[in-house]
């Protein structure tokens, strides 16, 4: 592979990054040119919802090609367009051939969630302090164990007494739900509109032993003792009805992917249904639950 380097203004990026992926470029990634130095610009945004801007004033462009001579056309092009006026080529070079798969698992280690529960990745021995392990590799699905949000949702299930129904509403991976069951549930009921979450879950079920119903949320029927519902605050605050009529007497609503400044929002969304109360916090994300 070889690599094409640019700089461009903040409103190029945009454009510049449409022609070099119709230029056949393998990918292509937006940093801040001036990052590590005191120029740099922290651009901040709720994850799953569009950058607030599209780059930086003085954006890194890089773009990977299949070979050196696909990476100097793409370059030769873009210099003769009008709209490249204010960009650069900062460097062409080759990539190290590495072992990929290698590289991609190294970044992926054990994940503690208390002193004796662990999220373990299949390619790593279980931690000699894990009593209770998860196994599940990274994939199409929201839900790996590295999240504040879902590590707060996991340590919450393995200190309570999970017990009875459990429902987890937005799966992804369907740690949540595969957590629940590990830790007592009798029933889990594992929903998305994703299929390939769907899908995900439930091999990744398969995977860790443990018995569970996986589908659509028509699915989720009745009453449950736990109603698990790790997605974002706006979704949330749109649910509150349909979660809030889900959870039996004595049961427990469990909601994350909640920032901490958008806690008084999910109050007053929840105040007809139930009381909210922030359960953790972590990096800047909070749990918050419900006693019914």
């Amino acid at each position: 592979m070889f690599e094409l380097s640019l700089m461009c203004p903040e409103d190029r990026v945009e454009q510049l990054s449409d022609a070099l992926d119709a230029l056949d470029a393998l990918s292509v990634s937006v940093e801040d040119a001036d990052a590590q130095t005191d120029a740099e610009q922290a651009l901040f945004g709720e994850p799953g919802m569009p950058a607030p801007k599209e780059g930086w004033q003085r954006s890194r462009v890089t773009a990977l090609f299949a070979d050196e001579p696909l990476a100097r056309e793409a370059a030769g092009l873009l210099a003769a367009q009008e709209f490249f006026e204010g960009c650069q080529i900062l460097a062409m070079a080759p990539v190290p051939e590495q072992d990929w798969v290698r590289l991609t698992q190294s970044q992926f280690t054990p994940v503690d969630i208390t002193p004796e529960f662990w999220i373990v990745p299949t390619w790593h021995e279980p931690p000699a302090a894990a009593k209770q392990i998860i196994r599940l590799d990274p994939g199409l699905a929201f839900g790996t164990g590295t999240h504040p949000t879902t590590r707060m949702c996991l340590r919450w299930i393995a200190t309570h007494a999970v017990q009875g129904r459990v429902l987890d509403y937005g799966c992804g991976s369907g740690i949540l739900a595969i957590g629940a069951a590990k830790f007592g549930a009798t029933e889990v009921v594992a929903v998305d509109i994703d299929p390939a979450a769907i899908q995900s879950t439930e091999l990744n079920a398969v995977a860790n032993g443990v018995t569970l119903s996986a589908g659509m949320p028509e699915c989720a029927q009745g009453l449950y003792d736990t109603v698990l519902a790790n997605i974002l605050a706006t979704p949330l605050k749109v649910l509150a009805p349909l979660l809030c009529a889900h959870v039996a007497p004595g049961g427990n609503l469990v909601l994350a992917g909640i920032l901490e400044r958008q806690a008084d929002e999910l109050i007053a969304a929840y105040s007809p249904h139930c009381q909210l109360a922030v359960a953790d916090r972590e990096d800047g994300w909070i749990l918050m639950t419900a006693s019914f």
